[in-house]
């Protein structure tokens, strides 16, 4: 239990921070729209209105986050400032992927309860133009705005028409489809089986993020959800006017017609600095693809495993770590991560490649696999470096024991950890540990060569 809570607290601690802040957004906000302020609102749409609001603020928050994990340069930098300082809290960062489709998910559930939320509204709204009739206050509530005034409540102003129409003639509700259609494309390509099987896919669908997150700025500024104004509840509070409504407004009453105004948009200011923050990363990374990066020498292994040696100007890395790699003549958009196999002693950096799919079958033919004869150097590809980014493997010479555990190509990051071992063993003035280590390496092979 003592190791768990020394490995996993600051994970499991970071969880529940991030889970209790949902149900707090949640909760305050599904009783701010219980107050008076919403209280006509609320004649006509019932509870549905809080739950539509509710899950509409846990979205801001998740969709602020769900661009930082994916931020590898930003990771990088925090990594290096905080190693120092705490190795349990640098590793947590290596763990960016998994919040990642945490926060995923968590959006696809509130996206869900947002639009259920939202179709039973639109029905609220149209039933409340058809049931027309005079002494019905939400009938009342619905012709308030008619004409010049747009003071209105009820967004559907005619009973001439039908919630499928009014959903895509407002920008909330086209706005909502375009971010819906989006999210699905990109959560149903993300599946293991999909993402394993046909990475383009996964890949190109996962851009779709560009079009859900303009749709999500612009989705509040229709002001479709409508409350009382501050003015107006001075002048007709519900708690006294409600059940004088077909007296509204007329000489004599003290209870004047409502007036109802849209909240203004919020979402920009939630996400605005987590996009500033990923422009940034996108221009750091296109920087580093037009770095030259020279293939040095080609290696055809056993098992169509593929071995590109490769140098770059103030390349720097340390064992275990991994970049991002583009061909351009197999294609212009695809970036794939592989780990580096050699040690930060070599004058090189190399990864070794598994063919397994069209993209890394489309880089074993630009290097010659597929010929006998040697390729010549300047028949290469040009190769476009992203990194290197850290893993927790750098870590390793900061214990006496250590297990390495790798099933199949997931041994690759040992190798640069036990070259850098032997290097340094073989360096008579280094001293690879300061006090006795045992190093163990694990491996599950499915062919032996």
């Amino acid at each position: 239990m003592g190791n768990f809570a020394a490995n996993e607290g600051l994970s499991v601690f970071v969880i529940l921070v991030w889970l209790g802040i949902n149900a707090y957004l949640f909760v305050q906000f599904y009783m701010n729209f219980l107050t008076e302020r919403w209280f006509y609102t609320r004649v006509l749409l019932g509870d549905a209105l809080s739950w539509a609001r509710a899950p509409a603020a846990c979205l801001n928050f998740n969709c602020m986050l769900i661009l930082l994990p994916v931020c590898r340069n930003l990771l990088s930098f925090l990594r290096g400032s905080i190693q120092c300082c705490s190795r349990t809290a640098a590793r947590q960062l290596d763990r960016n992927i998994t919040f990642h489709k945490l926060v995923a998910y968590m959006i696809a559930f509130h996206t869900a309860v947002h639009i259920i939320a939202h179709l039973f509204n639109f029905e609220w709204f149209m039933g409340a133009q058809l049931y027309r009739n005079s002494s019905s206050l939400p009938f009342v509530l619905s012709q308030i705005g008619t004409g010049d005034n747009a003071s209105y409540l009820n967004p559907i102003r005619t009973d001439q028409t039908n919630p499928t129409i009014v959903m895509f003639t407002t920008i909330a509700g086209l706005t909502g489809v375009v971010i819906t259609l989006a999210l699905i494309l990109i959560i149903t390509s993300s599946m293991e089986v999909i993402r394993r099987s046909y990475f383009e896919v996964f890949w190109y669908t996962h851009h779709l993020f560009i079009i859900f997150f303009i749709g999500l700025v612009f989705h509040g500024f229709g002001r479709i959800v409508r409350g009382q104004t501050a003015t107006s509840l001075l002048e007709n509070k519900p708690s006294q006017c409600k059940d004088q409504f077909e007296s509204w407004g007329m000489n004599g009453t003290f209870c004047p017609k409502p007036e109802f105004a849209g909240n203004p948009p919020m979402t920009w200011k939630w996400v605005v600095g987590p996009m500033i923050l990923y422009v940034c990363e996108r221009l750091v990374r296109f920087y580093r693809s037009q770095q030259k990066v020279v293939i040095t020498k080609v290696v055809m292994h056993p098992s169509k495993t593929l071995e590109l040696q490769m140098k770059r100007k103030g390349f720097s890395m340390e064992v275990g770590q991994y970049v991002f790699m583009q061909c351009p003549c197999v294609s212009q958009l695809e970036w794939h991560p592989f780990t580096l196999t050699s040690a930060p002693e070599e004058d090189h950096f190399s990864v070794h490649i598994r063919i397994v799919g069209d993209w890394t079958q489309g880089l074993y033919e630009a290097c010659g696999g597929d010929k006998n004869e040697t390729q010549e150097a300047w028949k290469l590809p040009k190769m476009a470096i992203d990194g290197p980014f850290g893993t927790a493997s750098e870590d390793v010479f900061g214990y006496e024991v250590v297990m390495l555990v790798g099933a199949g190509i997931g041994v690759t990051p040992f190798a640069s950890v036990l070259k850098s071992v032997w290097y340094k063993h073989i360096q008579e003035n280094q001293n690879v540990f300061t006090k006795k280590c045992n190093v163990h390496l694990f491996s599950t092979l499915t062919s032996f060569f």
